[in-house]
């Protein structure tokens, strides 16, 4: 199991998500109906709208691709922990995460 921790306006909420799904972190966050994550380009890296900053990973994810980078780029805020949700597979590469929904 992967155990993903959601920060929202300063409330905290875990959840136990297994390793084999093949969900990636943006899908996992519409299933749970947190509203602040759209998704509207369907998991392309091509809209931004699911913009979340990473406090925390074990093991450590993998850099952002190109792709991702300049999406980032486009948004008015972006932090050195900013991440698009759907470029962040849940496998089983990952044991724990820990991320900050953002207001855009």
């Amino acid at each position: 199991m992967i155990e993903v921790n959601i920060l929202k306006s300063g409330v905290k909420r875990t959840l136990e998500v297994p390793k084999d799904m093949g969900l990636n972190l943006m899908e996992l966050l519409k299933g749970e109906e947190y509203e602040s994550i759209e998704g509207t380009c369907g998991g392309m890296a091509l809209c931004a709208t699911c913009h979340i900053k990473v406090k925390e990973a074990a093991p450590a994810l993998s850099g952002p691709s190109g792709d991702e980078l300049d999406m980032l780029e486009t948004l008015p805020f972006i932090y050195k922990e900013s991440r698009l949700a759907c470029q962040i597979k849940l496998n089983e590469n990952i044991r724990n995460l820990t991320v900050e929904l953002v207001e855009n």
